[in-house]
């Protein structure tokens, strides 16, 4: 089997599917930062640039896409499928159309948010035009840490097929109870947790042993990753770049190539932030390999109906599913044994200003004994810098 990759971003698609005996035929790229990782990892690949440019496809058996998540995503314009970064994903659609060999399977990634956003509008729009263009198509909102991954983030993998059964694909078992507790309240101080330390108004991103949703920060490059918390020894860091390329499945310094050519630590962090959980690729990619049927219950769509967090279909018949984000029973691993590498502690600017938020925020329950644990945090900085 052959694939090829559009809005490749760092390889992530192409990671797996080289792990699973899937060749890449092409990628396709616009940032330079992650074209130069890219040129690294896949050296002997054609590298194209903008997809307006990309004139045809050749032939290949997989297409993947994790498409513009700008205007779909809760942080960013929320513009919708429209949206002038969202709307590029047409380009997927016009290079299926203009292909002698359509492919047999293509696989879409992108924020769950885009399943409330405007009723789900964005996504109806990918799953029309892909019956438009013969295929079937499932889908499935999926947490990284069904995977074993320490990162609380939920995207919604889309398969379209053309002459297999795409259901068989994401829903071989029934339901699933998702092992995790974010629940803000008592600390077990055996464990880490992860929040983000540009909130404390109306939001926090609390996250037992694992942090939540990486963000891709500025486009600029100024990073912005989550925080961490230690109860028992009362210590705020963020995790390395390492660690958090380990999140989503690579290798540590994955993207060190971007700052080899010129790009700082920052635009690293853009990179990792927008990319794919490898160990969801994989899981997907061996369902693909080896289906195991639909084992999870199901229920007829109606037109009107708003979009449920799963589901497959085709021109004759939509259904939802009833199917959690873990697909699969997964040992969890406590973030403080998953990190491999130094943390940097958290500034007195960054500890300061989010404890001044919190301050102002009616909003928020927070967890037993962390803003004790902050204040005191951000005192011993006082302290070290007075006898310095």
């Amino acid at each position: 089997m052959k694939s090829f990759g559009l809005f490749s971003g760092i390889g992530g698609f192409e990671y797996s599917l080289a792990n699973h005996g899937i060749s890449c035929a092409g990628l396709c790229e616009i940032n330079p930062a992650a074209q130069g990782v890219l040129r690294h990892r896949f050296p002997d690949v054609p590298l194209h640039g903008d997809i307006i440019d990309l004139k045809k496809l050749p032939a290949v058996d997989v297409l993947t896409a994790g498409f513009p998540c700008q205007d779909l995503s809760q942080a960013g314009t929320k513009a919708g499928i429209r949206g002038h970064r969202s709307k590029l994903v047409d380009h997927v659609f016009r290079l299926i159309a203009s292909s002698r060999k359509k492919p047999e399977w293509v696989l879409l990634e992108n924020v769950s948010y885009m399943l409330r956003l405007d009723r789900g509008n964005a996504l109806r729009y990918v799953l029309r035009k892909a019956e438009e263009h013969g295929y079937s198509w499932a889908y499935r909102t999926l947490d990284a840490r069904a995977f074993g991954l320490p990162q609380r983030r939920e995207r919604v993998m889309i398969v379209l097929a053309l002459s297999e059964d795409p259901s068989h694909v994401l829903f071989p078992d029934a339901y699933i109870e998702p092992r995790v507790n974010d629940i803000v309240g008592p600390v077990d101080r055996r464990s880490l947790y992860g929040f983000y330390w540009t909130e404390g108004k109306r939001g926090l991103g609390w996250a037992k042993d694992a942090v939540p949703t990486i963000k891709g920060g500025s486009g600029l490059g100024i990073p912005s990753p989550p925080a961490i918390w230690s109860p028992k020894l009362g210590r705020f860091g963020t995790p390395s770049i390492c660690d958090a390329e380990r999140m989503f499945g690579f290798e540590p310094d994955w993207t060190s190539e971007a700052q080899q050519i010129g790009f700082r630590e920052g635009a690293r962090w853009h990179l990792v932030g927008n990319t794919i959980c490898v160990p969801m690729v994989d899981w997907t990619i061996e369902q693909i390999q080896s289906p195991r049927g639909m084992g999870a219950e199901k229920f007829e769509l109606k037109s009107s109906d708003r979009l449920p967090s799963a589901g497959f279909g085709s021109r004759r018949k939509r259904y939802g599913v009833i199917a959690s984000t873990w697909p699969q029973k997964t040992k969890s691993q406590k973030l403080s044994t998953f990190l491999n590498y130094e943390m940097k502690p958290l500034s007195l600017r960054a500890a300061s200003g989010f404890y001044r938020r919190t301050t102002e925020s009616t909003a928020i329950r927070f967890a037993d004994g962390f803003l004790e644990s902050l204040r005191e945090y951000i005192a011993s900085i006082d302290r070290n810098a007075a006898t310095a």
